[in-house]
C-alpha cells in the first residue's frame, strides 16, 4: 500500500513539474517574442527617423497617414489660436503642468492638424491662471515629427469643453469646432520658444521590460526542474545508498 502511495505521488508531483516548468518555459518564450516585435517597431522607428521630412503637401499625399508616425515633418501653415487647449495633468521633467495643443490649417490644402506645442508650468494656487504663450499671427513653420494625437488620461467628469481639459479627443473636436483635422498630430520639437517647453520623452516601448519578464520566468522553470530533480530523483537515490550501506 505504502509503495502504492509513493508511486501516486511520484506520478503526481511528475505531472505538477512538467506543467509549471512548461508553462514558465512558454511564457517566457513569450515574453522574448514580444521583446523581438517592439524591436522590430524601434528599427522602423529609428528608419523614419532618417527619412526627409515631409511637407504639407507629401503629408496629405500619404495613402494612410497613420504609417508616417514617427516621421518628421516641416509643416507651414497659420494657427487657429482661438481654439488653443491646455490638457492638465501632463508631467515633463518631473514637474505638473499643460500640454499646449493648437490647431495649425496647413498651407495650400484646407486641412488642419493638432499640434502639441510644448509643456507649461501649471499655477497650484489659480488652475486658471494660464502662462502666457506667443502665438504668431500670420505664416509659421512648424517643425516636429508625426504623432498619434494626444495621449488620453482618466476623465472623472468624462467630455469636457473649454481651454483647460483633462483630454482631447479629435473627433469631438472636430465636431466642436468645424476644423478638418487629421487622425495624426504633430509633436513640434526644438529649443524652448514662445513660452513653452520641448523636452519630450523619446518613445519607450518597454523592450528590457520584457527581457526582464522572460528572465524571470526562464528563472522559475530551471528552479522547479531543479527542485523536482533534487527532491525526486537525488534525495531518494542518496537515501537508498544509506539504507543500501547500512545492510551492507
Amino acid at each position: 500500500m505504502t509503495s502504492s502511495v509513493h508511486h501516486r505521488q511520484f506520478w503526481l508531483l511528475t505531472l505538477a513539474a512538467v506543467l509549471v516548468a512548461g508553462s514558465t518555459f512558454s511564457l517566457g518564450q513569450w515574453q522574448l517574442r514580444r521583446a523581438a516585435q517592439k524591436e522590430a517597431v524601434q528599427a522602423t522607428i529609428n528608419v523614419k527617423k532618417e527619412l526627409p521630412a515631409l511637407d504639407e503637401r507629401a503629408l496629405l499625399a500619404t495613402k494612410n497617414i497613420a504609417d508616417e508616425v514617427h516621421r518628421q515633418a516641416v509643416l507651414q501653415g497659420t494657427w487657429v489660436s482661438s481654439r488653443t487647449v491646455y490638457l492638465d495633468n501632463r508631467p515633463m521633467n518631473s514637474r505638473t503642468g499643460f500640454w499646449v495643443v493648437t490647431p495649425l490649417v496647413l498651407q495650400g490644402t484646407g486641412q488642419t492638424i493638432l499640434v502639441q506645442r510644448g509643456w507649461v508650468p501649471r499655477d497650484f494656487a489659480n488652475r486658471m491662471n494660464l502662462a502666457e504663450i506667443s502665438t504668431p499671427a500670420g505664416q509659421v513653420k512648424v517643425e516636429g515629427r508625426i504623432a498619434p494625437p494626444p495621449s488620453k488620461l482618466y476623465a472623472f467628469n468624462g467630455a469636457e469643453a473649454g481651454p483647460i481639459r483633462q483630454n482631447i479627443d479629435v473627433d469631438a473636436f472636430r465636431l466642436e469646432t468645424g476644423l478638418p483635422l487629421m487622425a495624426v498630430s504633430l509633436l513640434q520639437t526644438g529649443a524652448p520658444s514662445e513660452g513653452l517647453l520641448r523636452n519630450w520623452a523619446a518613445p519607450n516601448l518597454g523592450v528590457d521590460k520584457h527581457h526582464g519578464y522572460a528572465f524571470q520566468w526562464f528563472g522559475l522553470c530551471a528552479l522547479v526542474v531543479m527542485l523536482y530533480v533534487w527532491f525526486q530523483m537525488i534525495v531518494p537515490f542518496r537515501a537508498s545508498l544509506r539504507v543500501q550501506r547500512r545492510n551492507d
